[in-house]
């Protein structure tokens, strides 16, 4: 049986703690490899502040963020709504340098969570938002 929470959440960063907290509750019972859930916690994390400092830019800090994740016994999906402008995930991560090239102190996210995440998409719904989509195994 999957288990589903939702959160939605204003456009600042300050909420990234409130964002953690919300998705302790995906972790009962615990993932049995840690690293797996600190994986699974980087991944939400790089999303929404992605969201917040790119799509929701220039959006009043009320832009609210939504956020879905679903945990079955095989891997957990997240799901995080963004009202912003479209990009193209697909070239930005090609245009995006290596861990070992990039010496800046940001603008590693999207390589990070395409190096961790086991599928990773972003994508416009039918509703005129666009969705950043997050799977990851569950079983080491």
């Amino acid at each position: 049986m999957a288990k589903k929470i939702q959160l939605k959440v204003n456009t600042d960063l300050t909420a990234s703690s409130q964002v953690l907290s919300w998705f302790e509750q995906i972790n009962e019972p615990p993932i049995s490899e840690p690293e797996i859930w600190w994986k699974c916690q980087t991944l939400i994390i790089e999303g929404f502040t992605n969201i917040v400092e790119h799509a929701h830019k220039n959006m009043p800090p009320s832009t609210l963020v939504e956020i879905e994740a679903i945990r079955s016994s095989q891997e957990i999906e997240i799901r995080i709504w963004s009202q912003g402008a479209f990009f193209d995930l697909e070239k930005k991560l090609q245009e995006t340098c290596e861990f070992e090239e990039n010496e800046q102190e940001r603008g590693r996210g999207l390589r990070i969570m395409s190096a961790i995440a086991d599928k990773l998409s972003y994508e416009r719904t039918t509703d005129n938002r666009y969705c950043l989509f997050i799977s990851k195994s569950v079983r080491s």
